[in-house]
């Protein structure tokens, strides 16, 4: 797939939208512990604010059942100064991760889930809520900021989200916004495969996750414009698999209906969709 077009943007200047995984169902049975990677991530978010002045960095926290907010840079004028011995994007961020792991905790307490199954974090959400901010960017005047999402993700997909997320991707692409992909879970992710693939972003699942920073600076701080200079990881292959409308599982083949292209694992004599 193509890089993603250019458009009118100001020189030099990235917005970089990142969605972060913080699924404690995923993260309490995965050997790599959720701190250390939260460490290498923030070291990755303070290269990115060095690399340019008015480069943008916003965090969308992903749980399990909810999205938010955890950090702007455009709301915090001193990213560059410290608080005692830690830069305040750290000490900012980490407050507003652990309020947003309580509120999300306390969702959970009110949800069932089956035993031994771990749930998929809200992906969709978090991608509706990227595009909306990097859409508010577009109307914050003539030359924004180049926009990327970056999306850290671990837990495994939810074909329960296929329909969001696939809106979500081909927004994405209408505004031609990449979606670069970090996977870190046992298996590949099909839906972010297919994000990236589409959006003209990168996929790469790093292979060594004690070296999770180095993977982030040399493949994912790029800016949009440098990429076409640079031999970058290329997607071995796409999981373009569907999900079924009627039960949310992944299937190999399936029904269409031919009216609003709805997917079934089985046949029906009439759409539950659209009543075709």
């Amino acid at each position: 797939m193509p890089s993603a077009p250019s458009k009118l943007y100001a020189d030099d200047v990235s917005l970089l939208v990142v969605t972060l995984d913080t699924n404690p169902f995923f993260w309490s049975t995965f050997p790599f512990p959720f701190a250390e990677f939260l460490s290498q991530v923030l070291a990755f978010l303070n290269t990115i604010l060095l690399l340019g002045q008015l480069n943008q960095v916003i965090v969308i926290a992903t749980g399990c059942n909810s999205c938010g907010y955890v950090y702007d840079s455009t709301s915090d004028k001193n990213h560059g100064s410290t608080t005692g011995t830690m830069p305040a994007l750290y000490s900012n961020l980490l407050h507003n991760l652990d309020e947003f792991l309580a509120r999300d905790r306390q969702l959970d307490a009110d949800a069932s889930h089956a035993p031994g199954i771990v749930p998929s974090s809200l992906l969709s959400g978090s991608l509706s809520m990227a595009l909306c901010y990097i859409q508010r960017a577009f109307r914050s005047g003539p030359m924004p900021p180049q926009p990327r999402i970056l999306c850290l993700q671990g837990a495994a997909d939810g074909p329960e989200q296929y329909v969001a997320i696939m809106n979500a991707i081909f927004s994405a692409q209408h505004s031609t916004v990449p979606i670069d992909s970090c996977y870190i879970g046992s298996n590949n992710s099909a839906f972010l495969q297919q994000a990236s693939y589409i959006t003209g972003g990168i996929y790469y699942k790093p292979p060594q996750l004690d070296g999770l920073y180095q993977y982030l600076s040399t493949v994912f701080a790029t800016d949009l414009h440098s990429r076409a200079f640079l031999r970058l990881p290329k997607s071995v292959g796409v999981d373009f698999r569907a999900s079924c409308f009627c039960h949310k599982q992944t299937i190999d083949m399936g029904y269409v209906c031919s009216v609003c292209l709805s997917i079934f694992c089985e046949h029906h004599d009439k759409c539950s969709t659209c009543g075709g």
